[in-house]
């Protein structure tokens, strides 16, 4: 019987440069200049979805599941739209940096470290987040099965992931780890790449719906991500629960 998704070999990878989560110019400078899009793309999709219209807390009484929220990039933005976050992430050393991060900040967020399997919890989420981070788990199909219990009915679920495609594969791992040094070498491996098809195939046996797929795509002379049409590469993905 499967009981866990965590993959060792990722969360010690994570956890050796987890001093730098909250650095904008260090290891994971890619995920700051990420964030911009992934806050908007969430918040207005959480807004018109629970026909939300609180101009000074936008995301409020919603409650959020951020999983694998590393040193809490996401969390503490969604933190002040107004939600109540709850941060998972199987690294003890990001979570210690996540809460002192929060504290400095004067942020109520719980964190906890565990997994979405291991998470004892009697709440039901309205939103979940999974992002960038199926393709750093030990079993996706357990992974998703796992968070699917801890969803409301007619919640949301975010899934932002890499395709499995040969372009993801020279740009993504060849590209942004080996040649423009984006990434330290071995964040990636291209053979945990998901296609958004199995992606929705996985989601739909946990009552899952697919509600909207969207790509997106760093512009070099804009210095920044934006939404496209091009979803050979990175992808972000809404679905409902039934």
């Amino acid at each position: 019987m499967k009981n866990n998704t965590i993959n060792k070999k990722e969360i010690e990878k994570f956890s050796k440069i987890a001093e730098e989560w909250w650095n904008p110019e260090g290891k994971f400078k890619p995920l700051h200049k990420f964030n911009p899009i992934r806050i908007s793309y969430i918040k207005e999709n959480v807004i018109n979805f629970f026909k939300l219209n609180n101009k000074n807390k936008p995301l409020d009484n919603i409650k959020i599941l951020d999983i694998g929220c590393g040193g809490g990039l996401l969390s503490e933005p969604m933190c002040r739209l107004g939600a109540q976050v709850f941060g998972i992430d199987a690294s003890e050393k990001n979570i210690n940096i996540a809460k002192l991060h929060a504290k400095k900040n004067g942020l109520k967020i719980y964190y906890e470290c565990t997994s979405p399997e291991s998470f004892k919890t009697e709440t039901k989420f309205d939103v979940i987040l999974n992002m960038e981070i199926i393709e750093h788990v030990e079993d996706i199909d357990f992974f998703l099965e796992s968070c699917s219990r801890l969803l409301k009915k007619n919640g949301i679920m975010f899934v932002a992931t890499l395709n499995k495609t040969l372009k993801s594969y020279l740009f993504a791992i060849i590209g942004a780890e080996y040649i423009l040094r984006w990434l330290p070498i071995g964040t990636h491996e291209w053979e945990k790449f998901v296609k958004p098809e199995d992606l929705i195939k996985i989601l739909k046996n946990y009552n899952l719906k697919l509600d909207a797929l969207d790509g997106m795509k760093f512009n070099l002379i804009q210095d920044k991500w934006n939404l496209s049409s091009d979803k050979s590469i990175n992808y972000i993905a809404k679905f409902i629960k039934d």
